[in-house]
């Protein structure tokens, strides 16, 4: 299967994240108020809230403002918001996901298909390029959490398929269904992980140049950019290279 994105690698270094906080807090808190909202405003019976809140704390969002996205499940906020996934095609035939929460359908349609063209890509109908990613469980652990080998005993031994080592960190993969609980038998293993959510993982990745890379960065940016739009996924690898012509 396809290794992780080192695209997300550099737009950490780049201080990408750091950037977009504020925009990042909001669409969690959406996805916490969402998630207490169609089970439990219990993070140990809702499953779903509990990722959206580890998620959450994965980028230090203040523990106030989780409290506040939760109780607002309880006054009636989030009701309303139909989650949505469209598929489509970036500069160079890159094959891109893209998940939504809306209150407004045709808003974040019509702005969705616009993002698209004007970086030079097209929406396609559901269906015509999630055929090409794999829906799993994606757990992901510090460089220090321990050597890949470690990991990766640990990774089996917890019921993981997968895992990815480098640098940077490690990312584990599991089927959806088991995410619960592999998350639970690492934490016991090798601590609590940075991250645990669901994922599209690419089954396999497309290198690209300075021209259509720089395409795509826009693409997503447009997209990340978009209070609808909670995740954007893509199955391109910018080279080293490539990526120092675009800081």
């Amino acid at each position: 299967m396809a290794g992780h994105s080192k695209w997300a690698n550099i737009q950490h270094r780049k201080g990408k994240q750091d950037k977009l906080r504020s925009k990042m807090f909001s669409k969690l808190a959406k996805e916490i108020t969402v998630a207490a909202k169609m089970g439990m405003p219990d993070v140990d019976m809702n499953p779903r809230l509990r990722l959206a809140v580890k998620a959450a704390k994965a980028v230090s969002m203040p523990k106030d403002v989780i409290d506040r996205a939760i109780k607002k499940s309880q006054m009636g906020d989030g009701a309303d918001y139909t989650e949505i996934r469209y598929e489509g095609y970036g500069a160079g035939g890159i094959a891109i996901i893209v998940e939504a929460m809306t209150d407004n359908l045709n808003r974040t349609a019509s702005n969705v298909r616009s993002y698209f063209s004007k970086a030079g890509g097209n929406l396609g109908q559901t269906g015509s390029v999630s055929h090409s990613f794999d829906r799993v469980g994606e757990i992901t652990y510090p460089a220090t959490a321990g050597d890949a080998d470690t990991v990766m005993l640990a990774a089996l031994d917890a019921g993981a398929e997968d895992v990815d080592s480098d640098e940077d960190g490690h990312w584990i993969y599991c089927p959806v269904e088991a995410l619960s609980e592999v998350s639970d038998a690492l934490e016991k293993a090798l601590g609590e992980s940075s991250e645990s959510k669901l994922v599209w993982r690419p089954q396999s990745r497309t290198e690209v140049d300075l021209d259509t890379a720089q395409k795509l960065v826009r693409l997503i940016d447009l997209l990340d950019e978009d209070d609808d739009v909670q995740a954007v996924t893509h199955n391109f690898d910018i080279p080293e290279d490539v990526a120092a012509q675009l800081e």
